[in-house]
């Protein structure tokens, strides 16, 4: 995992027609939180690449950019089966980092080299030949990818405030994706919160010329089709096949590497498979909270470390940690997600660096397995109570706190929804289809990728997998809801290969008690809050101040987290002024 940015100039868009240095240096600086371990800089007429390299494959000879004839290539993630690819396709690599066969591959196929990958991945390649730019990002989404379109070309980087710091877009709030934010707490499609900034969408490859796109192709991460007829036994004997070569592929790694642990389904099912795949014991780490009756997992997880005799590290996230470094958890969230959960994500991700460069996580369990409760309701006709997902938002009924009522914030969703309801495909299928084409890239991975890149550590996700995806998504509805449960397959997974793992228990949702910590400060918070000019220009303060006065109450805490979120946001990437270490307070008190 590493950072990648990097130019391509319009022919005349500067005197010599090539790159500025300086504009270089900063899209490297600004990236530099990625890879910590070195930097690498290609430069060819009117096109620049730059890398930021967090070394996990290949740690002598992987620094990037590589090349291969007149293609050069930076690449941030890990392209898995890098050893099959070189196998299968006899490619004589002149390194052992997982970026090369990529290299050549598109050497031999072209724009449509991405179609054997498979990993989490956004790779840049320069054909000097064909003076084309090629951009490629993973079908999941799970690395990042940014470009912007100037007047003088486009740019393009792993993290968007990069591109702001190189002084090549300005910070520019887009209204529709505030929307979506305040509502939702992440935003949709290609679009992002910047103006002028987009996202190069999951499964995209684009190729571009003369600072112009020429041509897109998308890859998409689930198998199209109608539910596949499949017996108990089959479905669990692909499923078992399928998991065990994903981690093992997604363990792959020159250097320590360990797991989140929280007592779910998803994560016992990954504990399982690396214990049966490793000799020496997990490292596991788990996070838990000190407000008294906050869903709390680390008896559960250490229960499950136990059983299958991993080594287990717990922490406690408090208040006091949380206001003295919440500026900085927001601050590495450039393209916003106010998933509370970056808070413990952050917190173990600096814990887990102190012995473990790389983490494997339960992250897409849910949206490929089924789930979730919305997905249950969604199954059902609207007579019998069903209802399509996310269709309330956070002030839906807190209308008054807004100065305008948010309209257009389920745009973005319908359009998803349009698109993914493919002919054959169930309401549930279609449900989880909308989770894997926007929730998850837009939150849950963006969020894993930010708060651990912010550590220098690698995150992992063996279920967001195209060989998990066959197995698991075009199986009968019944395989994977029943008796009114989610993921019964892999609950029947558990119950065989990691009993421990009481996978028939109700599932336990994941909560942070950000009301509870809000409510505790919630008078001194909100005046700050309130007084913030991005949350003066939508929501009214009086209103804002006993918002958070009343942040106990679960839809209140709700709102009351979005809009510090925001604030918090708005003050480090639209106003500019870093944390500089400043607590919650001091920081949005600062002037």
């Amino acid at each position: 995992m590493c950072g990648i940015a990097g130019l391509i100039l319009k022919q005349g868009a500067t005197p010599d027609s090539t790159p500025d240095p300086l504009t270089l240096q900063r899209l490297t600086a600004a990236l530099a939180h990625r890879g910590p371990d070195g930097a690498g800089h290609h430069v060819a007429g009117s096109v620049a690449l730059a890398h930021t390299r967090l070394a996990i494959i290949d740690l002598a000879t992987g620094d990037q950019p590589l090349f291969a004839g007149s293609a050069a290539l930076v690449g941030n993630g890990e392209v898995y089966n890098y050893r099959e690819l070189r196998q299968d396709n006899q490619l004589a690599c002149a390194t052992g980092s997982d970026c090369e066969p990529p290299l050549h591959l598109f050497r031999r196929d072209g724009i449509g080299f991405a179609e054997q990958l498979r990993g989490m991945y956004a790779l840049a390649i320069h054909d000097r030949a064909a003076r084309q730019l090629v951009l490629a990002r993973d079908p999941f989404g799970i690395k990042p990818l940014y470009i912007a379109e100037l007047r003088q070309g486009i740019a393009f980087a792993s993290e968007p405030q990069a591109l702001i710091a190189a002084g090549l877009v300005r910070p520019q709030v887009r209204a529709e994706s505030r929307s979506e934010l305040l509502q939702m707490q992440f935003t949709t499609g290609a679009e992002t919160i910047f103006e002028g900034i987009r996202r190069v969408l999951p499964g995209e490859t684009i190729a571009i010329a003369d600072g112009r796109v020429l041509e897109r192709r998308r890859r998409h991460a689930l198998p199209e089709g109608a539910p596949r007829p499949a017996t108990e036994a089959e479905a669990l004997a692909a499923f078992d096949a399928a998991l065990q070569g994903s981690v093992d592929l997604h363990q792959r790694s020159d250097v320590p590497y360990g797991m989140f642990l929280s007592g779910g389904t998803d994560s016992a099912a990954v504990l399982a498979m690396m214990r049966r795949l490793n000799e020496a014991p997990v490292r596991a780490y788990t996070a838990g909270f000190d407000v008294p009756g906050a869903a709390d997992e680390r008896d559960r997880a250490a229960a499950l470390a136990k059983a299958a005799g991993a080594r287990h590290e717990t922490i406690t996230v408090t208040e006091a940690e949380v206001w003295k470094n919440l500026p900085d958890i927001v601050a590495g969230m450039d393209d916003p997600a106010a998933d509370y959960a970056i808070i413990p994500t952050w917190f173990l991700a600096r814990r887990a660096r102190a012995e473990v460069k790389v983490v494997l996580s339960g992250e897409g369990g849910d949206e490929i397995l089924g789930g979730y409760g919305r997905y249950r309701a969604a199954m059902r006709p609207w007579w019998l109570g069903g209802k399509a997902p996310r269709t309330r938002g956070a002030f839906d009924r807190l209308e008054d706190v807004l100065r305008q009522p948010p309209t257009g914030w389920r745009d973005g969703i319908a359009a998803a929804e349009a698109a993914v309801a493919l002919p054959g495909r169930t309401r549930l299928m279609a449900a989880q289809a909308l989770d894997v084409a926007d929730w998850l890239p837009n939150d849950l991975l963006l969020k894993l990728d930010r708060c651990l890149m912010a550590h220098g550590v690698e995150g992992r996700t063996p279920f967001l997998d195209t060989a998990i995806a066959e197995a698991a998504f075009r199986l009968p509805d019944g395989l994977k809801v029943r008796n009114r449960a989610g993921k019964w397959l892999l609950r029947e997974w558990l119950s065989r290969h990691f009993p421990a793992a009481e996978p028939h228990r109700p599932k336990q949702g994941f909560t942070v008690p950000v009301g509870a910590w809000i409510g505790a400060q919630g008078e001194r918070l909100g005046a700050l809050v309130a007084a913030q000019p991005g949350v003066m220009e939508v929501a009214r303060p009086e209103k804002v101040v006993a918002l958070f006065k009343a942040a106990a109450g679960k839809r209140e805490g709700f709102a009351a987290w979005h809009l510090l979120f925001y604030a918090l946001w708005h003050r480090r990437h639209i106003e500019g002024v870093l944390p500089g270490g400043a607590d919650t307070f001091s920081y949005l008190a600062a002037r």
